[in-house]
Parts: C-alpha cells; structure tokens; sequence
C-alpha cells in the first residue's frame, strides 16, 4: 500500500487527518507539517500501524 495522508472535514469545519501505509512514528512525522498548518489538535488516535516496526526500525534490528 502506497501511504497517503486523509484530511475529512465536517460539516461544522471539524478537520480529521488520517494516515495510511506508514509504520510506526513516521506517520507523525508526515502529517507534523498539516496539523501545525490546521492549528491545535485535540485529540489523537494511534492504528495498529502506529505499533508495527519501520522499515529502517527493521533494517537496525536485522543488522545487529
């Protein structure tokens, strides 16, 4: 799955970011740029994605 980044807007202006195809942190850092652009975050949910290794994660620990 090539990762995507999601932004869905509600009718009342509410914006949700969602990432998709990333593993582990680096969904935080791809999305940084847009939650600093659309202001203050209330709230925050990590996938099961969130939790799986990276790939340079997986590449360190493959090495050692």
């Amino acid at each position: 799955m090539r990762p995507i980044i999601e932004v869905l807007i509600s009718p009342t202006g509410e914006v949700s970011i969602q990432t998709k195809g990333y593993a582990g942190a680096d969904c935080l850092q791809a999305s940084q740029w847009l939650e600093e652009a659309l202001g203050v975050v209330r709230s925050e949910q990590r996938t099961a994605e969130y939790y799986q290794a990276s790939e340079a994660q997986q590449q360190v620990q493959q090495q050692k």
